[in-house]
């Protein structure tokens, strides 16, 4: 019985150190108020971009996936994901599509507030929750915002200007 006890406890301190599969869920923060501000703060002096997506934005998918390639291609893509979706209903689906993307270097939240208004608001006074939003933060704090699927050549050049001197 002695035996038994010390091999499952040498088979949970081997798992321990093995790292999840790629496919694992990805850790995906809840977005309330004062994230936004937190995220902002904790990237300054540094480019940047923010995307805002929803799982039931088919343009958000096909974003996403230009993304993931953009950062495969850029290492230093420094990138932060934001789904409107809730939290109670949908961080696992969330989760879940990080992971296949991917991009466990991406910074990834997800609204945990229903009233999503407050947060929006807290974004950007402007912004009425067309989906996709993606914000391009330069190193100087300049901000540029487009709603609906940004182009792959616009991504880029926005890339290259940003590492080509960092």
């Amino acid at each position: 019985m002695k035996r038994l006890g010390f091999m499952a406890l040498l088979c949970l301190m081997v798992l321990s150190f093995v790292p999840p599969p790629a496919w694992a869920a990805q850790e995906v923060k809840p977005f309330v108020r004062g994230s936004y501000r937190q995220i902002v703060s904790a990237r300054q002096g540094k480019p940047f971009i923010v995307n805002f997506w929803s799982l039931s934005c088919g343009y958000c998918m096909a974003e996403l996936d230009m993304l993931k390639k953009l950062s495969r291609k850029y290492p230093k893509l420094d990138l932060v994901l934001i789904s409107t979706d809730t939290l109670e209903e949908e961080k696992e689906l969330v989760s879940d599509v990080m992971a296949k993307l991917s991009l466990g270097k991406a910074d990834a939240w997800v609204f945990a507030d229903s009233y999503t208004e407050r947060l929006r608001f807290e974004v950007d006074k402007q912004w009425q929750g067309e989906l996709p939003r993606t914000y391009f933060f330069d190193a100087k704090g300049k901000v540029n915002a487009i709603s609906g699927k940004v182009e792959q050549k616009e991504v880029e050049q926005w890339l290259k200007a940003q590492y080509s001197t960092h």
